[in-house]
């Protein structure tokens, strides 16, 4: 075999080496990327879960609240509905007094 071409394959073998190192190198860092992305959607999901768990109870008292303001608004408009004239609040507050 010349002396030249073994150089070259000897040069090319070194390089291939190489290379293929580089590759795994790539791959593992890919590999590593795409679990620590994994991760963070994992984690992002679970704090948004827990976060609907712990303020879940909040929301509720918080609908009850203004269900109930909703609910005392309209007690409000039936009395005013009911007591049509002046005369009637007086004699309301009339028979409050006594």
């Amino acid at each position: 075999m010349d002396p030249e071409v073994k150089q070259l394959l000897e040069e090319n073998l070194r390089i291939s080496k190489e290379n293929n190192l580089l590759l795994i190198k790539v791959r593992n860092v890919q590999r590593w990327a795409q679990i620590t992305r994994i991760l963070y959607w994992v984690v992002i999901i679970g704090i948004s879960f827990g976060a609907l768990y712990y303020i879940k109870p909040y929301l509720g008292n918080l609908i009850n609240v203004y269900s109930g303001g909703a609910s005392g608004v309209e007690n409000i408009s039936d009395i005013s509905s009911k007591l049509k004239d002046q005369q009637q609040i007086q004699d309301l507050i009339k028979s409050l007094n006594e």
